[in-house]
Formats: C-alpha cells, sequence, structure tokens
C-alpha cells in the first residue's frame, strides 16, 4: 500500500510537470520569459565539483559516441535534453515526497496546502531564475507568471490528489450524466470514474497542454532560426563556396573528406549555458581596467574603427574531443591585434595578467608576457567577413593561437589588467593550465565508392585532416592492416593556424582493412601516438577507420 501510494506521487507529479515545462517553453519563445529548467541546469553546473561535472561531459560524450551520434551537431541539444529532464525529475520527486506526507496523514490534500507545495517547489527555482536567467522580460512581468505556474502546479496536485485518495466509492468528478451502466445509479448530473478512469482523463489533459504547448515553442523558436539566419548578410562565395586562398592547389580532398573551410551553421558550438548568452551591441561597452593608465569603454564601433583590422584563417578545436573528434572547425576570424588596444589603454609596469570575464559566467586569466610575443592574438569581432554569430559569442571573442578553446572566452563584458593570476573556470575544475594544441591526425573518409584506375590498377580515395595548432604539419602518413606507413600528400593549408588537408590513394584489395594515420609537426615532432585520455590537456592516439571493400 505504501509503495503504491508513492508510485502515485511519482506519477502524478510526472503528469503535471509535463505540461509545466511545455508553457514555460511557449512563454520563453513568446515573450522571453525564463525557461526554468535551463536555468536551473545552469546553475548546478556553476555549484557542483568539477570532477562531478566533467564526469557528466564525458558520460554524455561517450554514450553520443556508442550511439555513433555526431558530438558536434548534437551535444548542445543533448545537454538541453538532459536539463530539461532533470526539471521533470524533481516534479516527480516533488510529487513522491507529497504523497508520503499525506500517507502519514501528516498533512491533506487541501487548496492551502496546494499553494504551499507550489511554492516550496517554485520558491528556489524562481531565485535561481532570477539570479542567473537570460530572460528579458521585466521583473513585473516575470514574477507573476512564474508564481502563477508554480503555485497552480501545486494547487492542481492537491486537487488531483484529493481525487485519487477519495474513498472507495466516492465520485472522483463530476460532469454530465452519460448513458453508462453502473452497479448503482449515480446522482443526477455526476458520472462516477475509478481511480484509473481519472489517471486516463488528467494523463490525457496533462499531454494535450504538453504537446500544444511544446509544438507552438518549438514552431516559433525554429522560425526566429530563420529570420536570424536570413539577416545575415551574405558571404564572399564563388558557386555556394568561400574564396579560399589555395583554390589553385593540386591536391583535391579524397570525396568524403570534411569541408576544407567550416560552413558558420556547421562551426561547433561549446559554451557554458545550455542556450548562447544573448547580448545586445546598444547595451555593450568593454570595459578595460586595473593596471593601466587610461581605463578604456569601448563600444563595438570604437574597436572597429580605431584600431587597424586583422584576418585569419583559424582552426579551432575544443579540449574535450577524443581523437577523431567532430569538436573542431575552421573559418576566417576578423579583428584587431589585442597589442593595440593594451596601448592605448597604458599598461602599468607591475601588469602581469589579463582577467577576462564573458556574459555567460565563464572567466579566464591570459599572461601578457603571451601576448607581447604574438601581434597576431586578436579581439575578435566577426567571422566569415560577417558580425560574430551571437551563439558564438557576440560581440567580443578572443583568439589565441595554439591554444585550446577552453582558453579562449566568448561573450567577453570585461577586462581586468592585474598583477595576480586567478586560474580560469576550467583549470579551477582541474583541465591544464596552458591547455596547448595537441598535434593530432584524422580519416574522414575511405572513398571505397570512388574508386578509379590508374595504371591499371584500381586506387581507393582516403583522406582527412591533421593539424598542431600554429606548429603547422609537415608529414602524413597513412597504413593499412599494420602494414608499412605511406605517405600522403598535403594540400597547402589556409594559413598557418590550420588544419591540413591529406589525400592518400590506396592500391584496392578486397576484404575488410583497418586504416590509421598518424602526423608530425612542421619541425618533425611526431604526435603522440600513445593513448591518453581527454583530461586534463587533451587527448592523443591513432585515429583508426575500419571499412569493407
Amino acid at each position: 500500500m505504501w509503495k503504491r501510494t508513492l508510485g502515485l506521487g511519482a506519477l502524478l507529479g510526472g503528469l503535471l510537470t509535463a505540461p509545466l515545462i511545455g508553457l514555460m517553453y511557449l512563454a520563453n519563445q513568446l515573450a522571453e520569459l525564463p525557461f526554468v529548467p535551463f536555468d536551473f541546469f545552469d546553475w548546478m553546473t556553476r555549484v557542483l565539483p568539477g570532477g562531478l561535472i566533467t564526469f557528466g561531459i564525458d558520460t554524455m560524450i561517450n554514450l553520443m559516441l556508442f550511439l555513433n551520434i555526431n558530438v558536434a551537431d548534437s551535444a548542445k541539444t543533448a545537454e538541453q535534453l538532459v536539463a530539461v529532464l532533470q526539471f521533470w525529475v524533481g516534479g516527480v520527486v516533488a510529487g513522491i515526497l507529497f504523497f508520503a506526507l499525506l500517507g502519514s496523514r501528516r498533512v491533506k490534500a487541501t487548496l492551502a496546502n496546494g499553494l504551499v507545495l507550489g511554492a516550496l517547489f517554485g520558491l528556489p527555482l524562481v531565485l535561481i531564475s532570477l539570479v542567473i536567467g537570460q530572460s528579458s522580460a521585466a521583473l513585473w512581468l516575470k514574477l507573476p507568471w512564474l508564481a502563477a505556474l508554480f503555485l497552480g502546479w501545486g494547487v492542481a496536485f492537491t486537487w488531483a490528489a484529493s481525487k485519487l485518495l477519495a474513498p472507495a466509492g466516492a465520485p472522483t468528478t463530476t460532469e454530465p450524466a452519460a448513458a453508462t451502466p453502473t452497479s448503482e445509479p449515480a446522482p443526477a448530473g455526476v458520472v462516477k470514474l475509478n481511480r484509473r478512469q481519472f489517471l486516463v482523463r488528467l494523463g490525457a489533459g496533462a499531454a494535450t497542454i504538453t504537446v500544444l504547448s511544446a509544438g507552438l515553442g518549438a514552431t516559433l523558436a525554429s522560425a526566429e532560426r530563420r529570420r536570424l539566419a536570413a539577416a545575415a548578410p551574405p558571404a564572399d562565395l564563388v558557386n555556394g563556396q568561400p574564396v579560399l586562398p589555395n583554390a589553385n592547389d593540386p591536391v583535391i580532398p579524397a570525396p568524403g573528406t570534411r569541408p576544407e573551410y567550416t560552413p558558420i551553421a556547421d562551426h561547433y558550438k561549446v559554451f557554458l549555458r545550455t542556450e548562447p548568452t544573448l547580448i545586445e551591441e546598444e547595451d555593450w561597452v568593454l570595459p578595460i581596467t586595473g593596471l593601466v593608465d587610461n581605463p578604456l569603454m569601448l563600444t563595438l564601433a570604437d574597436i572597429r574603427e580605431r584600431y587597424t583590422p586583422r584576418e585569419q584563417f583559424v582552426t579551432l578545436s575544443c579540449i574535450s574531443g577524443r581523437v577523431g573528434t567532430t569538436l573542431i572547425s575552421t573559418t576566417k576570424w576578423s579583428g584587431v591585434s589585442v597589442q593595440e588596444v593594451l596601448r592605448d589603454a597604458g599598461l602599468q609596469a607591475n601588469a602581469r595578467y589579463l582577467f577576462i570575464t564573458g556574459g555567460d559566467g565563464f572567466y579566464e586569466t591570459v599572461d601578457l608576457d603571451l601576448i607581447n610575443q604574438d601581434e597576431r592574438i586578436m579581439f575578435c569581432y566577426a567571422w566569415d567577413d560577417k558580425p560574430l554569430p551571437k551563439d558564438h559569442g557576440f560581440p567580443l571573442r578572443i583568439w589565441i593561437p595554439d591554444r585550446f578553446g577552453m582558453k579562449q572566452p566568448k561573450w567577453i563584458t570585461g577586462i581586468e589588467v592585474t598583477d595576480t593570476y586567478t586560474p580560469g573556470y576550467w583549470v579551477e575544475r582541474n583541465w591544464d593550465e596552458v591547455a596547448q594544441v595537441k598535434a593530432t591526425s584524422v580519416i574522414d573518409t575511405v572513398a571505397v565508392n570512388d574508386v578509379y584506375e590508374e595504371n591499371g590498377q584500381q586506387m581507393v580515395p582516403v583522406g582527412g585532416i591533421a593539424w598542431a595548432g600554429d606548429r603547422g604539419i609537415s608529414r602524413v602518413e597513412v597504413r593499412v592492416d599494420e602494414g608499412p606507413w605511406q605517405e600522403a600528400r598535403l594540400r597547402s593549408p589556409l594559413s598557418e593556424t590550420t588544419w591540413v588537408i591529406w589525400r592518400y590513394d590506396w592500391p584496392f584489395t578486397p576484404g575488410r582493412h583497418t586504416f590509421e594515420v598518424r602526423c608530425a609537426e612542421a619541425d618533425g615532432t611526431p604526435q603522440i601516438e600513445e593513448e591518453q585520455p581527454i583530461r586534463p590537456s587533451g587527448a592523443t592516439g591513432i585515429d583508426q577507420f575500419e571499412v569493407r571493400a
């Protein structure tokens, strides 16, 4: 009996929390009101121990790899689903606890207790949402809306509980009488429903609200994404492709090799929050303060117009990517040298570091010695000759060559020049303090459907990428079935800071084969072939590709 009662609590909590989530999502898309599941998840990732967070990330990525799901395309969607599921489970747990109290007869399923239940469930979540949420709606609108949702959830819960726990034989609901045979006549205008019938009708109502609200919200979200895409100025394209500096290189990528230049829509996304941080240009000013003679307050127009523009083709990778990762992309960055901006600020003699904060809660420390040695380090405001996308760090982010993305803040909102080192966000969570890119090579394709003949021999194009930060690639080698290593041809890179496309044409033999690839840096340093995990400094090892030819 006790387990059955708690089971009813869990069922009721789940049924009523689902439409609560759907209504929040619809209001978020209609009026930018808070979507509490995302806000709560974002808060959890900040307060939980770093080891636990990275364990969760590793588990999610491992599961996606096991299911053969593209991590770059789907990681953020998976994270959002986890956030929604976490909130829903919270509603289920609240239902179980309340039914436990009902079963102990310490409380009753009354209106007053429903309001208390809604307040206990909702108050901490509302406070968290107001503190770290990104909703742009006015406080006078957010508070009543969230209060109505959570208090309504509590009242609906106790109403349904009172029906489910009604004495046997008592009607659980009333509605116009229908011609349904019963063992005893019902009062005029009343139909008695047993618990199962009541739960079926309650579930149908909850499902209808959930599907309609979530579906309409998803439609609105999709329309907004299309609007933003249509509003972006066109890129410099020829036959649908950007104009690249190595367009005439004789090495043609093997069919199936990833695009040499990553379309913005396909560039991998990794950020702290479940959704990108949205900052409007008219609301943004960059303060540069601390150990400077001339503190600056720069608008985006100031940065564009007062400093010499720079352009660089850049490959960027995430430190949490496995060998063969899809969390790596190449595009054209535009911005200004950090050196030039800091000259305007006038660094004081004891200045040692830049402490950079982002609108998403991220922070990182950059050594001024590194900046002074490399004028390429830039404050970036454009990708692909267009304003930096809002989901990639608009209005400003920093680029540091030869470093993983974990060291490069986006949505920059403040810079303090200091003489004190402060560990960055991920360094505090036990990732590498330097996070220098590891040399890596990847097999993208063994194009068995694109066999061609050369001197009477059938040949299969094999191809992929190799990258070593700004240290360059001098050699890529491929071997088949643990045979001898064979040198591949290299296509000229887009710049000294991008990956290299390689191609090896394999003399075809039928059967199942295992291909492996390795590379060497420009100075001949070989990539690390020994397998090492991603944490704390990035994965190493040999990428393999199996195929039946």
